[in-house]
């Protein structure tokens, strides 16, 4: 296995971040990014043509997109099967594309203010402020119904991996949680999964009493 990786990147480190969780060994190939442009060389493109990362490799296959990434281990290398289980992937994969529009929003806004990019600033944070109060609320009443996770589970999946990071780092985009207590909670639950690792912006928690 070989990660295409950008340290900064919260699609990078949704895929890093769930190796981890599932013990797996792979090697990694640092891009320069910022201020490279790395991603947009003749090498880069002809793997992914959209110029993006997360890219891995998996024997001869070759993955672009983080929640493609994220479904193919989970289905070839999660022998639990809780992490993209059967009955639950219409929802995930739902809640898979609000982490799409997450990224749209909380995570240009952090492009915007941490990489100087040219974007509608007031746009990107009103339309993370929209999907956090959805999220807010949805984990509000999963709560009270007894669940942690985004999905009806007992146990996180990668709907909670592929939404986690850029809600994680929000506060670099101007961005706060503090409005959002149900997410706060949520995103410590995240931090103390076994084999959770940190990236630059996202601290780990205390331990559960």
């Amino acid at each position: 296995m070989k990660l295409y990786d950008y340290e900064l990147s919260g699609n990078c480190y949704k895929v890093r971040l769930f190796l981890s969780i599932l013990g797996l060994n792979f090697d990694t190939k640092p891009i320069d990014f910022y201020p490279g442009r790395e991603h947009k060389s003749k090498a880069l493109l002809s793997l992914n043509p959209l110029g993006q990362l997360p890219i891995f490799e998996d024997s001869d296959a070759t993955f672009c997109g983080s929640d493609v990434i994220l479904s193919y281990i989970a289905e070839n290398y999660d022998k639990s099967g809780f992490w993209y289980p059967k009955k639950q992937r219409l929802s995930i994969d739902n809640w898979m594309r609000v982490a799409d529009e997450i990224t749209a929003t909380a995570s240009a806004a952090r492009l915007h203010d941490t990489f100087f990019y040219d974007l509608d600033i007031d746009t990107a944070r009103a339309g993370a402020h929209r999907l956090f109060r959805i999220q807010d609320e949805h984990l509000w009443f999963s709560e009270k119904r007894g669940d942690d996770w985004l999905v009806e589970t007992p146990f996180p999946t990668i709907a909670d991996i592929s939404c986690f990071p850029y809600v994680a780092l929000s506060e670099e985009g101007g961005i706060s949680r503090m409005d959002f207590p149900a997410i706060r909670r949520w995103c410590d639950r995240v931090k103390r999964i076994d084999g959770f690792i940190t990236m630059p912006g996202i601290f780990p928690t205390s331990k559960a009493a």
